[in-house]
């Protein structure tokens, strides 16, 4: 996975009842755009996160 600051990210809910989590990916801490990402989600909580199989990253287009 590769992202760039400014994208978004997208962490799929694992079951039905646990929603999608969106945010914004604020800095990249890996080489060449590489995980973890320091993620500001959009209810405002900041946290590093290291995704998994179910994250995606949404480049703009």
């Amino acid at each position: 996975m590769r992202a760039e600051a400014g994208e978004r990210i997208v962490i799929r809910g694992m079951t039905v009842e646990t929603p999608d989590r969106h945010g914004e990916i604020v800095e990249v801490r890996g080489e060449n755009g590489a995980p973890p990402y320091l993620v500001r989600f959009d209810d405002g909580h900041e946290t590093l996160v290291y995704p998994g199989a179910d994250a995606t990253v949404e480049h703009p287009q």
